[in-house]
């Protein structure tokens, strides 16, 4: 059962779903051809951009250490997260884009940023130091 729930296809499907279910309520008001275009490439992108955002913060959280270890990997994995859903929302018409991208964007930098401190946290923790000894 616990292999069920850290499964990457399952996260990817809940993402898909959680994210596409948003993007189909925050478009509800427009054409149904709209609303349905927005909620499958929201989930798709949901969906890849669980394996991407994981595997940024890991590649660019070993490069660093310190404050830039703490602040970049989230940085880089959001802005490029968000640069890539405005873009292609763009390109494919979603008429709410900033309340379609939003949540996503939310629960996505909350999860980097709190993925990425754990990083950091054991990487102090296996050098034997404390967030206070590095300051």
């Amino acid at each position: 059962m616990k292999a069920r729930f850290s499964s990457t296809p399952l996260h990817m499907l809940v993402a898909f779903m959680a994210m596409g279910a948003w993007a189909a309520w925050a478009n509800h008001d427009h054409a149904s051809a709209q609303m349905w275009r927005a909620a499958l490439l929201q989930g798709a992108l949901s969906a890849l951009l669980t394996l991407y955002l994981k595997r940024v913060v890991e590649a660019i959280n070993q490069r660093y250490e310190g404050a830039m270890a703490l602040w970049l990997p989230p940085l880089v994995a959001v802005t490029g997260s968000a640069a890539l859903l405005i873009a292609l929302h763009l390109v494919a018409g979603t008429p709410a884009i900033v309340a379609t991208v939003a949540v996503p964007l939310l629960v996505s930098s909350s999860y980097v940023s709190l993925y990425n401190l754990t990083l950091v946290r054991n990487q102090r923790h296996s050098r034997g130091k404390s967030f206070d000894e590095e300051r």
